[in-house]
């Protein structure tokens, strides 16, 4: 399993990913699930993934082979992220489809799911979730942030916490709270954590960061969350009487 974050905010985009994958209790790998690829000063593209780990790697490669082989049509010169997004689907399409047919096996077996976002220029920045079956939706201000893979863990805080105008810093924070209680949750879902923070029409190529474990500002929030909500619930007030009744 795995879990991943996309946020599209007024200020910019934030994605962070886990890195675990398992086959089992004592089969625990770190593999990455960001990757990121586009042009400094032009264009930003970042994408995350989750299910079906071959399937993933295996569009992940093909797409960045498109582009190291200066193909007519990639990712790094499509006009648009809706165009990028429409590529990404009809890649995992092909794929899942391939290896569902040569296995003889159900498609959804090898289903996986990609969230892609960033920005071009000349257009505003864009968040898509792209669906195994290779269709996709877009983020809008309602709706700013994407989750695939173990969400449920971590949803409460993004809707309590988060909205479009929510300053970056204080939206990573939401993000690196929301994997805490993932983590904490599920052994599915573990450290290193990859993240990345793109600053509206910025168009520079932010290399990201890896979280670990013990990354002292990411275990200083952690230990302040978990003591913050020990201290709020220690003072709620008690339920009335007929509570007992």
């Amino acid at each position: 399993m795995t879990y991943c974050v996309a946020m599209r905010l007024e200020h910019g985009l934030i994605f962070v990913s886990d890195s675990r994958t398992n086959a089992g209790i004592d089969h625990i790998a770190t593999f990455r699930k960001l990757h990121r690829l586009g042009t400094p000063g032009e264009r930003l593209i970042v994408m995350q993934t989750s299910g079906n780990l071959a399937t993933s790697q295996s569009v992940i490669t093909k797409l960045f082979h498109q582009v190291q082989a200066g193909l007519d049509r990639h990712l790094n010169n499509v006009d648009t992220l809706f165009e990028a997004a429409g590529m990404v689907g009809e890649t995992m399409r092909e794929i899942v489809l391939h290896t569902a047919t040569i296995s003889h096996s159900d498609e959804s077996d090898y289903a996986s799911s990609v969230l892609l976002g960033g920005q071009i220029k000349g257009q505003t920045p864009e968040l898509y979730n792209i669906y195994p079956q290779g269709n996709f939706i877009s983020a809008t201000q309602d709706t700013p942030y994407f989750q695939i893979g173990e969400s449920k863990y971590g949803k409460p805080i993004l809707d309590r916490a988060l909205n479009y105008s929510s300053p970056l810093d204080k939206a990573l924070r939401c993000a690196l709270i929301s994997f805490d209680s993932t983590i904490r949750s599920n052994l599915s879902v573990g450290t290193p954590l990859d993240l990345l923070v793109y600053r509206r029409d910025s168009f520079d190529f932010p290399e990201g960061r890896r979280l670990y474990e013990n990354d002292p500002y990411f275990a200083m929030i952690r230990q302040q969350w978990s003591d913050g909500l020990r201290s709020t619930l220690a003072g709620l007030p008690p339920p009335p009487d007929d509570y007992w009744r």
